[in-house]
């Protein structure tokens, strides 16, 4: 008998064709739609350019950026304090592709209509391969309007903070071709509670803007300690201000800058965050003194912008994964996506997917639009709806689609399980699901106008019995201030429901929008997959399934 007869004990079938080298933004025709429907037809070369890198080469490259994460070295093999972090090389070249293709820069350098839509969509592609790098990414573009508040101190940093060449080298800012830009603004005692900061900032020569101080103080959050420069607050005398605080000094030596420790993180791993102390580290005041929340606040809306961004693409990447997979995969011996239980998921997960990238693409049309007074207040309340609704749909949406694929969605050779890990960072950063909806009430009440301009966006239901009935709820809520941060939660999300009802109401795919409708205003059940009966659940998923050929 042959021992070797019975070596092979099966053979590999019924498995599911490799995603690998798909252009995402190929394979993604709600991005196409939408990313056009609000003015950003003009970069589709560069999407396309953009899509092939993201699903091949910079794909790859995120498994390995998260494979080898970041490393602190304190100190040289000589004893002296050099504060660096090293990364994989891999995460240099998804930082490198990212600044080569604009999405830090590409809204400040040619601010055309559609250029924030654009550059939304650059970003969804590329958090799909890796959101990690995105922190230093979204920091250095969101840092532009602060700092030009300071023409002095802009005149020095903005060439090397929009320019196209990434440039890791530690280095003084005059030696460097590129900037990254970083933010420190939390402590311990306070987290999102910047008030209760500690730091103090002690001038220099002559105290105000544009002028040189020492900073004495702790930062329990520093995200992407290797940026050539921070925005961050201390208090002076007349309080709390805000800071530009570089690496380096003026003569060249290290600033006082030291980084405690990086943070062991749930997810972001190729992203460094850190603890750091300033021990006398010079900076530079940005903005009024004792008006620094309202000088970085512009900075913190757009990075809460980009959490959007973020959350929407790791959604759309998930239900990538699930609708492809399920377009092979066969059980029983019939594929997955045309057994009825599974349509119903997959539809229900597209849908989930295409109302969180409207709201974001709509939220870029507004910034684009930001002369024009009713886009400025709809940017301003939305931010906070949108970070709140799409940030805290994202990780049960990416556990659901993790479920199509059966065991195969927990295991680490799938994106699956990083982009679970990755989720609930954004509804955490920049401040979490109860300082957004707070937000939106402050905005609300405080404000002249929010609260007229976010009725004017949702008009009178667009035809929808459904809508309409829905938007005269919010009103009636709205109208009713009694315990109304008790219910803060509640109204946030009735508002993020009607604006991306509207949105795909207004785009004219009945298909999509009446399932939407159907569902999120209808009779609904509690977790995905609980469409009701008169959805085209086919055409549905069909709309988001990624085609190869």
């Amino acid at each position: 008998m042959n021992p070797n007869l019975n070596a092979e004990t099966h053979e590999v079938f019924n498995q599911v064709p490799p995603l690998d080298g798909a252009n995402l933004y190929r394979v993604d025709l709600p991005l196409q739609e939408w990313n056009r429907r609000f003015g950003g037809a003009w970069a589709e070369d560069r999407l396309h350019s953009y899509g092939a890198l993201t699903g091949g080469p910079l794909m790859a490259a995120g498994f390995l950026a998260n494979e080898q994460k970041p490393v602190f070295k304190s100190h040289d093999r000589y004893g002296h304090r050099i504060d660096l972090v090293e990364f994989h090389p891999a995460y240099h070249e998804l930082m490198g592709a990212a600044i080569k293709h604009g999405l830090p820069s590409s809204p400040w350098i040619d601010p055309r209509s559609g250029a924030h839509v654009a550059r939304a969509s650059l970003s969804y592609l590329h958090s799909q391969a890796e959101a990690g790098s995105g922190c230093p990414l979204t920091m250095t573009y969101a840092s532009v309007p602060a700092i030009k508040l300071q023409p002095d101190i802009a005149e020095i940093w903005l060439p090397k903070i929009l320019s196209t060449e990434y440039d890791p080298r530690n280095l003084p800012i005059e030696q460097k071709t590129g900037a990254t830009i970083g933010m420190a603004m939390t402590e311990k005692q306070g987290g999102t509670d910047v008030r209760a900061n500690t730091t103090r900032a002690h001038p220099v020569g002559i105290p105000g803007p544009g002028q040189a101080y020492e900073l004495v103080g702790h930062k329990w959050f520093c995200s992407a300690p290797m940026c050539d420069a921070f925005l961050t607050l201390a208090y002076t005398d007349k309080g709390l201000s805000c800071f530009l605080l570089p690496r380096h000094r003026p003569d060249g030596s290290r600033n006082e800058f030291y980084i405690q420790r990086l943070k062991n993180k749930l997810g972001n791993w190729s992203n460094a965050s850190s603890e750091v102390e300033y021990r006398g580290a010079l900076a530079w005041m940005i903005g009024e003194e004792g008006r620094g929340v309202p000088t970085i606040i512009e900075m913190v809306s757009l990075t809460r912008f980009d959490c959007m961004i973020g959350s929407s693409a790791l959604m759309r990447q998930a239900l990538t994964q699930a609708t492809h997979h399920c377009a092979y995969r066969k059980v029983g011996g019939r594929v997955l996506a045309e057994q009825p239980l599974m349509q119903n998921v997959l539809a229900d997960l597209a849908l989930e997917s295409e109302a969180a990238l409207a709201l974001t693409l709509r939220m870029g049309k507004a910034l684009d639009n930001a002369h024009d007074e009713q886009e400025e207040k709809f940017a301003r309340l939305v931010t906070a709806i949108g970070k709140y609704w799409i940030c805290k749909r994202a990780p049960a949406m990416i556990n659901e689609a993790q479920e199509c694929l059966g065991g195969a969605g927990y295991v680490e050779e799938t994106i699956l399980p990083r982009l679970y890990r990755e989720a609930p960072v954004n509804s955490i950063w920049e401040g979490s699901g109860n300082v957004q909806c707070l937000d939106v009430l402050r905005a609300l009440s405080k404000e002249p106008g929010v609260l007229e301009a976010l009725f004017t966006e949702l008009g009178d239901g667009h035809g929808d019995a459904r809508l309409k009935a829905h938007i005269g709820k919010v009103q009636a809520a709205f109208r009713d201030t009694d315990d109304i941060q008790f219910r803060a939660r509640q109204l946030t999300e009735d508002v993020a429901i009607a604006l991306q009802a509207k949105l795909l109401l207004e785009a004219g795919n009945s298909t999509v929008s009446d399932a939407f409708l159907a569902s999120r205003l209808g009779d609904g059940g509690r977790v995905y997959g609980t469409l009701p009966r008169s959805v085209d659940a086919p055409a549905l998923v069909a709309r988001s399934t990624p085609h190869l050929a």
